[in-house]
């Protein structure tokens, strides 16, 4: 039975049963509110949070590596490195296909340099580089990110190297190591390589390790390392070798595909000056010489090279200003600004300071010192062909320098032109052709001021009648009048242009042998055959003889022919007419521990 409510329930009973319902109400009301308080107070907390993880704070960093960065200019991760650093900063291993250019050695040094443990003093991180090139540039790049980690030592071993100094170095402490395939067997074979502290192998270019026939070796190096250990391999494209080899090595990687600026930089008429440092100033003067009103700048290595260069620069009548890491943000934005005005025709920059410009009217782009590495390159030739625009980059290199070329070339997808040095004949044809078009565009512009325009053509009425002259004579005397004290034409001594291109043809021969036929090779009746003191017996393979070789002499690998391996000597064809120097070093260099001692097959 149901109980009946009572008949005998006061009126101030209700209104109390009322007034505990509202107060209720009110009391959900104040928790709704404060839910909704807090709900706006964690958002806020969260969008301030990203606020100040923007850029590469945002990969939690420590404050070293930060502060390096920010020296650096480094601002906005690019895309590879968004993808990467959380991946192995996490400790996974990596698959990652991107092009030399996007960014992907930052994208593997600056994690790894943050797991280092300085106080091991054994190596922690190896890097496998197809050349030693590569591998000096790798090295080079971890050791500007580890300025804020002062106590981590770097070592790039490769042949050709001094191995003493390399086993010296290996003894003192070592944390990083970056290298070839050749020198890092000998050192793991000789126990001077010790893998047990090893937490991560990188493989950089790994389609270009396959191509020059090192796939052996690496799997070789591979087996060596202990089980747990964080794996990473990069590679321009991915050949079903490279595919085989993660899917046996790699756990569980982590897969990233970045696609190439490759199309950007192709987009740019790149070209090369080989010239030695001590006539650099004078062929750096002279290609602004042809420079056509457009804004130009200058990478230099240093700051004190970009003051040098600025003070000879303005006192050769160029308007000119500097950009390096000791110039204030406010006085750095006006220098950009005056630029993007044309107030300055010359800028005058290291890398650091000229991360992210962006200024439309830059024509050219010279590189008055080689970049440490591939990406910066296409980032300084980036500075040009802006908005759709043409551009141009110039590089300096010297003769030792040459064995970087095909690194940058392979970087942006496209030979960069050999350039002669200006001649007097073509600077003075320029000169003419600029005063002829100075006097196109002034006498077919209209008259601003007519009564000035008035008094000046009485003045030449007057020294006309004074000293019997043509207009024409007047012209070349008002020509003579604006060109100033100095002579239009140039007649200086050429001889040291003439020292320069023989030096340059004697470092070219391979050139003609060699770039020019790339993609087709060579045939035999351009070959030479030629001995080394490497066999069987030292265990070489066909893979390091061409590691070796390709490394000290620049040659790309498809330029060197067939290989004959016997118990103790080996027999290799190479193109014909090889600068001598070459050969001279290629006897010293190890292959397996043991000299090549290169010589003519008879």
């Amino acid at each position: 039975m149901t109980k009946a409510k009572s008949t005998d329930e006061s009126p101030m009973s209700a209104v109390n049963d009322e007034l505990m319902e509202v107060q209720d109400k009110e009391e959900n009301k104040k928790v709704d509110q404060s839910n909704q308080l807090d709900k706006s107070s964690l958002l806020n907390q969260t969008n301030n949070e990203d606020k100040e993880l923007d850029g590469f704070a945002g990969f939690g960093f420590s404050e070293g590596l930060i502060n390096t960065l920010s020296k650096k200019g480094y601002k906005e991760p690019t895309p590879i490195q968004k993808a990467a650093i959380p991946e192995l900063m996490l400790g996974r291993d990596l698959l990652g296909q991107a092009q030399t250019g996007t960014g992907k050695t930052a994208a593997f040094a600056l994690p790894l340099l943050e797991r280092i443990d300085a106080k091991e003093r054994h190596p922690q991180v190896l890097v496998l580089t197809p050349t030693r090139e590569l591998a000096m540039q790798v090295a080079e790049s971890f050791k500007a990110y580890s300025e804020g980690h002062p106590n981590i030592n770097i070592l790039a071993v490769y042949g050709g190297s001094d191995f003493r100094s390399q086993l010296y170095s290996l003894k003192k402490g070592v944390e990083i190591i970056v290298g070839t395939p050749g020198r890092v067997m000998d050192h793991i074979r000789q126990g001077t390589l010790v893998q047990e502290a090893l937490q991560c192998l990188v493989l950089d270019e790994a389609d270009e390790m396959l191509r020059m026939g090192f796939i052996d070796d690496i799997e070789w190096i591979l087996e060596q390392l202990p089980d747990e250990r964080q794996m990473v391999f990069f590679s321009a494209t991915m050949p079903n070798e490279i595919r085989r080899l993660s899917k046996r090595f790699l756990k569980d990687p982590a897969e990233i595909t970045i696609k190439s600026k490759k199309k950007e930089a192709q987009l740019i008429k790149q070209r090369y000056i080989t010239i030695q440092n001590s006539y650099k100033l004078e062929v750096l003067k002279r290609v602004l010489e042809l420079s056509f009103g457009e804004g130009v700048i200058i990478f230099a290595r240093t700051k004190a090279i970009t003051i040098k260069l600025a003070e000879s620069l303005e006192a050769a009548k160029h308007n000119v200003a500097v950009l390096n890491g000791d110039v204030p943000q406010n006085l750095r934005e006006r220098t950009v600004e005056r630029l993007r005005q044309g107030g300055i025709d010359v800028l005058v920059a290291t890398d650091v300071a000229a991360r992210g410009l962006d200024v439309e009217r830059i024509g050219l782009v010279i590189n008055y010192d080689m970049p440490f590495d591939s990406e910066a390159y296409i980032h300084r030739i980036g500075r040009t062909g802006r908005a759709g625009r043409s551009g141009e980059a110039i590089l300096f290199i010297s003769p030792r320098e040459r064995s970087y070329l095909s690194n940058l070339e392979r970087a942006v997808g496209q030979p960069i032109e050999k350039m002669e040095i200006p001649t007097n004949e073509i600077i003075n044809k320029h000169r003419i052709e600029k005063i002829k078009k100075d006097l196109l565009a002034t006498a077919s512009s209209e008259i601003k001021n007519t009564t000035e325009s008035t008094m000046l053509q009485e003045v030449i009425k007057q020294v006309e009648d004074e000293l019997k002259l043509t207009p024409q004579e007047i012209a070349l005397a008002a020509i003579n009048l604006s060109i100033g004290e100095n002579s239009l034409l140039i007649d200086n001594d050429e001889g040291w242009i003439n020292q320069a291109e023989r030096y340059r043809k004697g470092n070219d021969r391979r050139d003609s042998r060699g770039r020019n036929r790339r993609e087709h090779g060579i045939t035999d009746k351009d070959k030479e055959r030629f001995r080394v003191e490497v066999g069987h017996r030292d265990r070489v393979k066909p893979g390091n003889i061409v590691g070796a070789i390709a490394n000290e002499s620049g040659l790309n690998g498809r330029m060197i022919g067939r290989i004959q391996i016997f118990d103790n000597y080996s027999l290799i064809d190479l193109p014909k007419g090889m600068p001598p120097n070459i050969f001279k070093n290629l006897k010293r260099v190890k292959v397996m521990n043991k000299e090549l001692n290169i010589n003519h097959h008879s």
